[in-house]
């Protein structure tokens, strides 16, 4: 029959008269010539792989219309612009959806019923319309690709119920038409779901290899400096290709806005845009007229571009094999592809949240896939295997030398007492509480709830003070991973020992666990290409002296505690960048137009006689400007507060709590524009406790809050009116 097949079709003729190459990647050629015979076929083969071309050249090469079923708008057409390129008729292949005018459907339908058209891409939404149904069933249809076909599955990364009706619609369709699947990621369990929908069990199944050795893989800690450690790390790598993927649409304008102003060539792309704008914005890209696009990580962008370089995960996708798949997308030339993600714990609790109001099974799966996502990023094993590991696939080296946990090896340590204790205190606790308060009596920290359930009378009260609350928080991850301990779903977040928990109490074993050390923080080798990008350079502690004197003669002659002035991270920014002008020193953290013209001058004449006497060269390339003061929520609060409008009220119009309004505000202050809150504070603020915290913040030194709460007296006076009254001494006296 191969032989037969040979005959009949000069597949290795076609590849190069098509597209040019002289040979075939990995098992293409076995799945093309699969599809040539009329099997059933299913392919799994990483991004990059060349998927596309499994469908293209049989596609071309056969009798017939071939369906091409994709969810990327972007991706089909990309794919219809690259089959034109390599032929001379443009009715080659077509797009068939929604964004077509009545005028451009009739086009697409006269090319396919003068048999033009060797390809027709559409999506799952299009392809199920009966009027399109109509259509497909006049046409003689060569096979019908399914393209991202774990979007079948339920415990796909991208479940579509749409995809599950693609079978109904082959049978409805009433010809005997071959199928062929593929995905870059399926686990075996979604493997199995995926053919048992299309009713395809008999299919040949091609299985290419997970691994692409010229991925580097790093998972970094997400803090507040974020948005700057992006912009310094695309700097680092100017000129380059890069997609940077977020949770949120707002997120998706918001970063790609603060990469704009810090002069960074980058676009939005998500779903909620125009069509015409993803359309433009995607083509810009391509053509590299800029060089990041910032895209959701629900929508993706199926983007077929080789020398995207490297790939940021602004916040950690909902799966490990939606993971691999946005990573994917970086050196599908076998070039450099950088693959960074920034992870938080807290992020991962949000998106368990949001699947509440899903079916108990639906918030089973996400919870499940969110765990195997946390069990990876607080991993200290190579990525590389874990990854090929949680496809199926084995990975027999224990270093693969390209990722960051393999480059900076964590030390481990025996955690048999630590696991103990974490859940003797569950058990101590009746198994009601969630992590954080869990935390708090190992830490003992005496919060109100701690007191309030006489916790802080356990024997296991602090007992786990001598360690981090970071370590106490990955360790019961940890625990979570080892299934010694599991969260209820009817309530949401209560930590449950499990039957192998309760085993463990009763007798410990070995558990090895990572405990930061001292060490663990220092800077990593300057030549490393892939290391952390650094915050501009090293503070200079010569010209950090020269200023905190200078802002102790300021602030005495002014007679207002130093940090009224200028916080100690506006100094340090001072010294890292050398401002030299007003201009400058407006783009310096904490420092807004206001407070620079107020105060900046005599600091401005130190730096600059500073940086001429000792020939330095300014790092003016690495200035991350700041979008504050275009921030239409600060402009709101402003406007509103202008207004007399109750703080609670402005929270509630912007879906923020109180504490996050209350930080907001400080930020505007703090960067030197005055409000007037008095409307408030008289309202909310007993007249002798803004006497006595106004007498506390003109003498103190310490600008912390909770010291200022613990001298003040706990029980007396809250956290939010010492805040409140903050947010009026810097206004009053700063500004």
């Amino acid at each position: 029959m191969q032989e037969e097949q040979r005959k009949k079709y000069d597949i290795y003729g076609a590849l190069k008269q098509f597209f040019g190459f002289d040979k075939f990647k990995g098992n293409q050629e076995a799945v093309i010539n699969n599809v040539l015979q009329g099997r059933n076929s299913f392919v799994i083969m990483p991004t990059g792989g060349g998927k596309s071309l499994c469908y293209q050249l049989p596609a071309l090469m056969m009798e017939g219309t071939a369906i091409v079923v994709s969810p990327l708008i972007a991706l089909m057409k990309n794919q219809v612009d690259i089959i034109r390129n390599y032929s001379t008729d443009s009715a080659i292949a077509h797009v068939y959806n929604s964004t077509l005018n009545k005028a451009e459907q009739l086009a697409v339908r006269m090319d396919l019923q003068a048999g033009k058209t060797k390809l027709l891409y559409m999506a799952p939404e299009s392809l199920v319309k009966i009027e399109n149904l109509a259509m497909i069933k006049e046409l003689k249809i060569s096979f019908i690709a399914i393209d991202e076909a774990h979007c079948i599955s339920e415990w796909g990364h991208d479940f579509r119920p749409e995809y599950r009706k693609i079978r109904h619609i082959i049978d409805a369709i009433g010809q005997k038409i071959p199928i062929l699947a593929l995905t870059a990621t399926a686990t075996q369990k979604v493997r199995h779901d995926i053919q048992k929908n299309l009713n395809m069990l008999d299919a040949d199944v091609f299985m290419s290899s997970f691994n692409r050795p010229n991925m580097y893989y790093e998972i970094r800690e997400k803090t507040a400096d974020i948005d700057k450690e992006i912009v310094k790390f695309i700097r680092k790598h100017a000129g380059k290709s890069g997609i940077i993927y977020c949770l949120s649409r707002k997120q998706v304008e918001d970063f790609a806005e603060f990469l704009q102003v810090n002069h960074i060539k980058a676009l939005p792309y998500h779903a909620g845009l125009d069509a015409d704008v993803r359309r433009e914005n995607q083509d810009r890209f391509l053509m590299e007229d800029v060089d990041i696009i910032v895209a959701t990580i629900a929508f993706g962008m199926g983007i077929d571009k080789p020398d995207v370089r490297f790939v940021i995960h602004y916040d950690m996708p909902k799966s490990i094999e939606g993971y691999y798949q946005e990573t994917g997308r970086a050196g599908r030339d076998d070039g450099e592809a950088l693959c960074i993600a920034f992870y938080s714990y807290a992020d991962l609790q949000k998106m368990e949240k949001l699947s509440k109001s899903k079916s108990l099974t639906e918030q089973e799966i996400a919870r499940q896939l969110l765990i195997e996502t946390a069990t990876y990023a607080e991993s200290s094993l190579c990525r590389r295997k874990h990854l090929l590991y949680y496809f199926g696939e084995e990975y027999e080296p224990d270093n693969c030398g390209n990722c960051d946990n393999c480059l900076h090896k964590k030390q481990m340590e025996e955690g048999k007492e630590y696991m103990a204790l974490l859940l003797s205190v569950v058990k101590e606790t009746k198994q009601q509480f969630k992590e954080k308060h869990l935390i708090n009596i190992l830490m003992g920290n005496e919060t109100s709830d701690v007191k309030k359930y006489n916790h802080d009378e356990l024997k296991t009260f602090g007992e786990g003070q001598d360690m981090s609350e970071k370590f106490w928080t990955t360790l019961l991850h940890q625990a979570l991973f080892e299934k010694l301990l599991d969260k209820s779903l009817e309530n949401y977040g209560v930590l449950k020992l499990t039957k192998e928990g309760e085993k463990y109490i009763k007798k410990p074993y070995s558990i090895q666990v990572h405990i930061e050390k001292a060490e663990d923080d220092e800077d990593d080798d300057v030549d490393n290409e892939i290391a952390a990008p650094q915050k501009g350079g090293a503070v200079d502690k010569a010209l950090f002296s020269m200023l905190k004197d200078l802002l102790k003669v300021i602030a005495k002659r002014e007679k207002l505690p130093p940090y009224v002035i200028f916080q100690e991270n506006s100094l340090e920014d001072m010294c890292i960048q050398y401002p030299t002008n007003m201009e400058e020193m407006t783009q310096i953290t904490g420092v807004g137009v206001g407070k620079a013209q107020k105060y900046g001058q005599p600091f401005i004449d130190l730096i600059k006689k500073y940086v001429e006497d000792n020939e330095i060269e300014r790092p003016q390339d690495i200035v991350v400007k700041s979008v504050i003061n275009k921030s239409g929520l600060k402009v709101y609060i402003i406007q509103n507060i202008d207004r007399k409008i109750d703080l609670e009220d402005i929270a509630v119009a912007k879906s923020l709590t109180m504490d996050e309004l209350l930080t907001e505000i400080e930020s505007i202050v703090i960067s030197g524009t005055k409000i007037n809150i008095d409307y408030y504070i008289d309202e909310y603020v007993d007249i002798y406790h803004r006497e006595e915290i106004l007498e506390y913040l003109c003498e103190t030194e310490v600008d912390n809050v909770e010291t200022a709460q613990k001298e003040l007296g706990e029980d007396e006076y809250t956290l939010e009116e010492i805040r409140l009254m903050r947010i009026k001494f810097l206004s009053d006296k700063g500004n």
